[in-house]
């Protein structure tokens, strides 16, 4: 029996053009109210899906109906070979099973082909993280630098601070406006994956770093002037809002500084305030809640990390441990 679909006649044939897919992130983005990061990613992963499909069927003209799990299965059989990750991999099944339940809602297909379909099996991966030495060092070196008065300096270590105390994620911290951020009652409204909005509570260290750079933006703002962005929080030197880019380029120098060696990003605070907390005896659910995460079995990783490190503490204290 051939793995390929049943091909459809000529008539219904679709092209890598199709409206169907248009239509399907319009869906995304006007009535789900998804974010652009999640649609961008979804539209490149359909496209793909788009162009292995045809190259799938050759000459013979295809619908969105007649693709099978066979066909979909290919699909991620072809991902593998261009070496993408199992992450990826399984963001684009993702992306298939939720564009055919949006195919099946506006009857376009009779059956979802996706869904029986496994996701691959992502390896696991302990998160980097800076132990309790480690940050100690990087926030000395962050209010050291501060110290100096300069304006990137003193917006860095509130980077770091509002990094650490909330655990927020990068894309997160980037899209804070002005009005999101309370500092007389010390919390701070971020919208999350899904624009799902919550409110974290923002530390002692944080809000007084965050009080020296408002008086640091606010100056610049007066010195720039009109083109001066003065909904963001955070801004580059030029006054206008600090990209995603630019926080990455600005914590790369200290994380260095911390450790070249142990790979160090800006999502390591993210990932160094979950496990500093659950190490400190704090609740599973409460971390999850803090951390956006949809669902628990996401943040529970990081109790593994704290169990793998308290089997290194053994090991080496131990005298009959090896």
């Amino acid at each position: 029996m051939s793995e390929r679909g049943s091909g459809p006649t000529a008539a219904a044939a679709v092209l890598p053009s199709d409206t169907a897919v248009a239509d399907f992130l319009t869906h995304l983005a006007k009535e789900r109210d998804v974010s652009p990061h999640t649609v961008r990613a979804y539209a490149r992963d359909l496209r793909e899906l788009t162009g292995y499909l045809s190259d799938y069927y050759g000459a013979h003209p295809w619908t969105w109906q007649g693709v099978d799990r066979l066909a979909v299965r290919g699909f991620l059989g072809h991902l593998a070979r261009r070496g993408v990750s199992k992450r990826s991999m399984a963001r684009a099944l993702s992306a298939v099973r939720t564009f055919y339940r949006f195919l099946h809602l506006t009857e376009v297909v009779d059956a979802n082909p996706a869904r029986a379909v496994g996701t691959p099996r992502r390896s696991q991966h302990l998160p980097t993280y800076l132990d309790r030495g480690q940050a100690d060092r990087l926030f000395a070196a962050a209010e050291s630098a501060a110290a100096t008065g300069r304006f990137a300096d003193v917006r860095n270590l509130a980077i770091l601070e509002l990094f650490y105390s909330t655990g927020m994620r990068l894309s997160e911290l980037c899209g804070l406006n002005r009005g999101d951020l309370d500092l007389l009652s010390q919390q701070v409204k971020v919208r999350g994956k899904g624009r799902k909005e919550r409110i974290i509570p923002v530390g002692d260290h944080a809000t007084r770093a965050l009080r020296a750079y408002d008086a640091r933006r606010e100056a610049l703002i007066e010195t720039v002037g009109r083109p001066a962005d003065r909904l963001a929080v955070f801004l580059n030197q030029q006054g206008r809002r600090l990209s995603v880019r630019g926080v990455q380029s600005a914590m790369t120098r200290w994380f260095r500084g911390v450790d070249e060696r142990a790979g160090l990003s800006v999502h390591s605070l993210r990932h160094t305030f979950a496990t500093h907390l659950l190490d400190a005896g704090a609740d599973l659910r409460a971390v999850q809640e803090l951390l956006g995460h949809a669902s628990v079995g996401t943040t529970q990783v990081y109790t593994h990390t704290s169990v793998e490190r308290l089997k290194e503490v053994y090991r080496k204290a131990h005298p009959r441990a090896m």
